[in-house]
């Protein structure tokens, strides 16, 4: 026979334990808050959001806007971010600085962009034949990358966290083909970061421009021939109304991961509760990215063909070769550069070399399973 005395204290018991626990998981305090904290809690926070790129550009600038909505409608208001875009209050590489001096209290980013600050921030973004998007968030979360990370920018008064996901880049768009590494020697490329140093290794001349001038350097003739993402930001760019040529893979830029970057004052006189809404809105956006950029941009590959006749080509076998070497020896350069930059390379590379080693029996064994012998393959 049932005890229904024990029963319902078994419920009972249950019933608080859920209870208990979600107020653990919204006040992040337990129950030794005191009046101190239920003060700051109160606090309203406006804050400066600067960004790279401009403001509700598709893909970038808008998981910037969509992540400031998303900190804000979790903080119930607490938090109140205000959005800038490239140039609106500091030029886009100007924004780290920005965020160190106080000028502003954030900046939605990618770590490529500083490595005249430091050269290990790279590998925070992506590196050239480095990770993929999804090995690349493994890193971050799992294999020791956020802590190095915190270790890295503490040097500079700032904390980050990786905030969104734009995938496999494309390698870029040229105004003649491209048919063999002689035809890229030479030629004037924008292209930023890590990368640019392997280009340029390999005998283009690169050019770094932040990507509200890249359409004007294009026109002019500036340059030959520009990267920066994949159909979806190229189109809204319209690379294809002066070139029409574009080529992939993006060797380069194989998983490009985005950064919410905090001064670390500001940060730290966060509650709780507060740290975590930032960090967990961050994370969300890392795949709500990610599967928006991989939608988009397999749509509008096939506009691009059918509409504006672009063509898309696959990159020479001697261009991917001298691309992958050179990148190895560009990356372990910067291993050499210091005790942490050391650390952080034997971190990434052993990931690295795991998820190369498993790769086959997953995603890549995958992928060429489907390509080699699916029926409606074109």
């Amino acid at each position: 026979m049932i005890n229904k005395k024990k029963v319902i204290n078994r419920r009972s018991l249950i019933g608080i334990s859920l209870i208990s626990g979600s107020s653990l998981l919204f006040s992040c305090k337990g129950n030794n808050r005191n009046e101190t904290s239920l003060n700051s809690e109160k606090k309203v926070y406006n804050l400066k959001m600067v960004t790279t790129w401009p403001k509700d550009f598709p893909g970038l600038g808008t998981s910037a806007s969509r992540l400031a909505s998303k900190i804000n409608s979790a903080s119930q208001g607490q938090i109140n971010i205000k959005v800038f875009g490239a140039g609106e209050l500091v030029p886009a590489y100007e924004s780290f600085d920005a965020v160190r001096n106080g000028v502003a209290d954030m900046c939605h980013d990618s770590p490529y962009y500083w490595i005249s600050k430091h050269p290990a921030t790279v590998f925070f973004s992506t590196l050239p034949s480095g990770l993929s998007s999804s090995e690349q968030t493994s890193w971050l979360l799992y294999g020791g990358g956020q802590e190095l990370w915190k270790e890295l920018y503490n040097k500079f008064g700032l904390i980050a966290f990786p905030c969104g996901n734009a995938g496999l880049q494309m390698f870029g768009w040229f105004k003649k083909e491209i048919n063999s590494l002689d035809d890229l020697k030479g030629l004037k490329v924008r292209m930023s970061g890590i990368h640019a140093e392997v280009l340029s290794r390999i005998g283009a001349i690169t050019v770094n421009i932040p990507g509200g001038e890249i359409m004007t350097s294009l026109q002019t003739g500036v340059v030959d021939g520009v990267e920066w993402g994949g159909p979806w930001m190229d189109l809204a760019f319209g690379f294809h109304k002066i070139v029409n040529y574009c080529y992939g893979p993006g060797l380069h830029e194989p998983g490009l991961n985005t950064s919410l970057t905090i001064n670390k004052k500001i940060y730290e006189s966060f509650p709780d509760k507060l740290k975590n809404i930032i960090k967990l809105c961050c994370y969300s956006e890392i795949s709500e990215s990610l599967a928006e950029f991989n939608y988009r941009n397999a749509l509008l590959h096939k506009e691009l063909i059918e509409k504006y006749n672009v063509k898309f080509k696959l990159l020479p076998e001697d261009i991917i070769k001298s691309w992958i070497k050179t990148s190895e020896s560009v990356i372990k350069e910067i291993s050499n550069k210091d005790n942490i930059s050391s650390r952080i390379y034997k971190s990434w590379n052993d990931y690295r070399q795991k998820a190369k080693n498993i790769s086959k029996y997953y995603d890549l064994g995958f992928l060429e399973a489907r390509k080699n012998y699916s029926l409606n393959n074109k």
